[in-house]
């Protein structure tokens, strides 16, 4: 059986934490910045948990389950 290979573009995305979650970046925060307000762009610019009714998508597409 060959192994399975990582999405790419999930590599880059996502990274797990020393427990086994699962983080990630918000979204709407890369372009089209001068109407949105310094409080949403703050908030936007932290990382955050995958939510759990997504994690087993996000773990098949980097081939760790």
């Amino acid at each position: 059986m060959p192994k399975i290979k990582t999405k790419s573009a999930a590599k880059k995305r996502f990274k797990l934490t020393g427990t086994g979650k699962i983080k990630r970046q918000h979204a709407y925060h890369s372009h089209i910045l001068t109407k949105k307000t310094k409080k949403q762009k703050r908030n936007l610019d932290h990382s955050t948990i995958v939510v759990k009714a997504n994690q087993k998508q996000v773990l098949d597409c980097l081939a760790m389950r």
